[in-house]
């Protein structure tokens, strides 16, 4: 992999927090029930799936450059766990004690304790008296997302030695993984006659070809930076042909990538949405369950739809500022980026 050039200022931050507010909004449409099986609903999630597909891109590029600036394995292994897993364990034990205090069944909390802190949120995703009446019993839909890049980081030194091994010819490497990353996500479902194909299907492998997307950014970063537009230009082109037809869809990891280049090196002010705090990922590990909350308590019924979602939107981001400095913040290193924002040097 490419080694060693450094971050200038961009607007990677502010990229996440749209990304995390896209599926923020498609969530409350579809907890709050305001307009089941519609088309809105349907249009909003296909807006939540590039959303997320978004963001593997981005943390293809990000940690792919956080690999390189390590010192070890060890540096970079700490690093991931540092940024991700306090946050991630904080959103998991909250709603479990919750559950405790409202007279839940403790084996049935432990179980979901014990599941979800291991990220296998799929084996017991409900918690004993917690939403048992709302449209979906989920505790957290959105945390699914979260053993994906898991899994990722845990492949990304494998696949940068790969990458170095090649020297000129890793971008053959980069193609191989992206066709076959499209080729899981499109033909499991064809091919596997299973009911949890679909579900299969949109396992890391089939996204792979969006976090390659965001390592070959990060290969070209300086290029990107240089120019821009040309990256958006082919974003556009690409991701408008990936609409055509289901034929072209494979092309749309690689129109996003152009896209979220163009976005993040564009010429202007950089418009830094971290600057008192990174809330991105506390938005989208928080809103899932505020929303779920806000619909047991009726507050979408007594308020109405608009308050409601203004309500919500106000007690995500209150939670996000709270998680960022609360645990987020002291987790990680004094020299991380998370911490030293302002001057945009680093990005671990």
């Amino acid at each position: 992999m490419a080694t060693g050039h450094r971050l200038a200022a961009n607007r990677f931050d502010l990229i996440r927090l749209a990304l995390a507010s896209a599926v923020f909004a498609y969530h409350a449409l579809v907890l709050s029930a305001l307009a089941p099986m519609s088309g809105l609903e349907r249009a909003w999630g296909h807006v939540a799936e590039i959303a997320i597909q978004g963001f593997f891109i981005v943390s293809g590029a990000l940690v792919a450059g956080s690999l390189v600036r390590s010192q070890s394995l060890a540096d970079y292994a700490g690093k991931r766990v540092r940024r991700l897993y306090p946050a991630y364990a904080a959103v998991i034990l909250i709603p479990a004690l919750i559950s405790l205090l409202m007279g839940g069944n403790p084996g049935g909390v432990a179980e979901y304790i014990g599941a979800n802190l291991v990220f296998l949120n799929f084996l017991s995703p409900d918690l004993p008296g917690l939403f048992e009446g709302n449209r979906f019993t989920e505790v957290n839909g959105a945390l699914w997302t979260l053993k994906i890049e898991v899994m990722f980081y845990l492949c990304l030194p494998i696949i940068g030695w790969i990458l170095r091994r090649m020297g000129r010819a890793q971008w053959i490497a980069l193609v191989a993984l992206y066709a076959a990353g499209e080729a899981w996500r499109h033909y499991v479902p064809v091919l596997l006659d299973y009911p949890l194909a679909p579900v299969l299907a949109r396992q890391l492998p089939g996204q792979m070809a969006f976090f390659a997307s965001g390592i070959a950014l990060w290969q070209v970063w300086g290029l990107a930076r240089a120019k821009p537009l040309w990256f958006g230009a082919a974003g556009l082109a690409l991701a408008l042909l990936s609409a055509l037809h289901p034929w072209l869809e494979p092309l749309r990891a690689a129109g996003l990538a152009g896209l979220i280049a163009c976005a993040a090196f564009l010429p202007g002010p950089a418009l830094n949405a971290a600057r008192f705090g990174d809330i991105s990922y506390g938005v989208y590990i928080t809103h899932f369950p505020i929303l779920q909350g806000l619909v047991m308590a009726g507050a979408f019924a007594a308020l109405g739809y608009a308050a409601g979602f203004l309500l919500s939107a106000v007690a995500v981001i209150a939670a996000s500022y709270a998680l960022w400095h609360l645990v987020e913040r002291t987790a990680l290193r004094p020299s991380s980026h998370y911490r030293k924002v302002a001057s945009n040097t680093e990005q671990d």
